[in-house]
């Protein structure tokens, strides 16, 4: 499906992904405090979601990358 340089990036999302929903960096974002009246930690949640899946998209959609449909 994906080889080289594509296969690669994904896997480096995915580790990166993974580390910031993991405790150390997650937990950077556990105060109390609000922003805009909601507290930080649900809003830094949805925000690093959001990036991540629009670097994810961003990544699969560039033009230029040569990839073909598995249409059969």
């Amino acid at each position: 499906m994906f080889k080289g340089l594509a296969a690669q990036r994904l896997l480096a999302f995915f580790a990166g992904g993974w580390l910031l929903f993991n405790f150390p960096l997650l937990g950077l974002w556990d105060r109390n405090a609000t922003l805009l009246g909601i507290p930080l930690f649900p809003v830094a949640l949805f925000i690093l979601w959001a990036l991540l899946i629009a670097a994810l998209a961003w990544l699969m959609e560039r033009p230029g990358q040569g990839h073909q449909d598995d249409g059969a």
